[in-house]
């Protein structure tokens, strides 16, 4: 069978339509998928918000933040690591922190985790809020932090630096070693210094970082969330927190301003899927059937006895419901009182009505 030429531009448009409805329907997914800070999506459908536990600091005009928000640094004790923890959840801590080892002085207001020994303060971290959801499992990482390593490698690097500075050929006893002889420094101050920089050039220096992990606390009594210091790598690079809160419970992601959400996407696609049916249809009985008129709609009998049943009973709904209105036929009482003359006079009216009735049969 050889289709007319006559309903290609019909067939052109649908496409168009369809290319066109598919392209918004990415560009919206794109714009859902969005995410926002302090916040993570799982694989299953899974919303977490962990904003509400974020300590805020005091606005500039003294304003307090809102009811029940968290405003003190989060602290997580040690132990037998000797030092205790201050850190923030997805901010920089509310109490500033100064005198920092190996960060730089524009870098302190963004800490988000430290914590000091002997006097010395220790970034573990610089503010983050991408949180991530691996499997079961909700974390938050810092890096930036102060360089890794113990204080007692600090301190033999300083002496190592101080015998730099004698003098070549000088004799040295080193107290640490058990040798009764004396040690030559052979090679120079200039020379060491200078082997030692390009070695610290050569190797990257290696920094701090705390790694949070989250775990849902379904407690209803619980207030804020509790951190808990896990363990620390032997380099001290790496430390690990625990961070118990209500938060950190899966729930349902809030619909945005401007995305489309579930009930928008169904209607697109269900007006899309309409479209599709009547002008597919249109086309099918028009070229096909040779159609004309209403006929043209698929399925027109099907749809033409609905249409028919819908006023049938719209008709049997307005009959019903005209009972229940005052009747306006047949005869009136002219007037009428309770009384004995009320009852009299439509008497008289009604043995007028039977003789105009006599009459009008003769």
């Amino acid at each position: 069978m050889r289709f007319p030429s006559e309903p290609r531009p019909l067939c052109s448009a649908i496409l168009c339509f369809l290319s066109l409805a598919s392209r918004s329907l990415a560009a919206d997914a794109d714009k859902t998928a969005t995410s926002t800070a302090c916040t993570a999506s799982s694989t299953s459908g899974a919303f977490f918000d962990l904003r509400p536990d974020m300590a805020q600091k005091k606005a500039a005009d003294g304003s307090k933040p809102g009811y029940g928000a968290q405003t003190v640094d989060y602290h997580a004790r040690g132990y037998d690591y000797g030092s205790n923890f201050t850190l923030n959840i997805c901010g920089a801590v509310v109490e500033p922190v100064d005198g920092v080892i190996g960060v730089e002085d524009s870098k302190w207001q963004n800490i988000s985790a430290y914590y000091t020994s002997k006097g010395d303060v220790y970034s573990l971290g610089l503010q983050s809020g991408t949180l991530v959801s691996r499997g079961k499992e909700l974390v938050l990482q810092y890096t930036g932090g102060s360089p890794c390593g113990k204080s007692k490698k600090r301190d033999e690097s300083d002496l190592v630096e101080k015998r730099s500075f004698t003098h070549s050929g000088a004799a040295y006893r080193d107290p640490d070693s058990g040798r009764d002889e004396d040690t030559l420094v052979v090679a120079s101050a200039p020379a060491t210094r200078a082997a030692s920089t390009s070695k610290e050039t050569d190797e990257p220096r290696r920094r701090k970082s705390a790694t949070i992990f989250f775990s849902c606390d379904r407690d209803p009594t619980a207030g804020a969330a509790q951190v808990s210091f896990i363990a620390a790598d032997p380099d001290e690079c790496s430390y690990v927190f625990k961070v118990k809160s209500q938060h950190a419970c899966a729930g349902v992601e809030p619909h945005k301003p401007g995305s489309v959400g579930p009930g928008s996407v169904f209607l697109i696609i269900f007006a899309i899927a309409i479209l599709v049916y009547l002008l597919g249809g249109i086309f099918y009985q028009r070229t096909v059937a040779h159609a004309r008129g209403w006929k043209q709609l698929p399925n027109y009998t099907l749809w033409a006895s609905v249409w028919s049943f819908i006023c049938d009973f719209f008709v049997i709904a307005t009959s019903s419901c005209a009972r229940f209105l005052p009747n306006r036929g047949g005869y009136h009482y002219v007037s009428g009182s309770p009384s004995g003359r009320g009852r009299s006079n439509r008497e008289d009216e009604n043995r007028l009505i039977d003789q105009y009735d006599e009459e009008w049969e003769d």
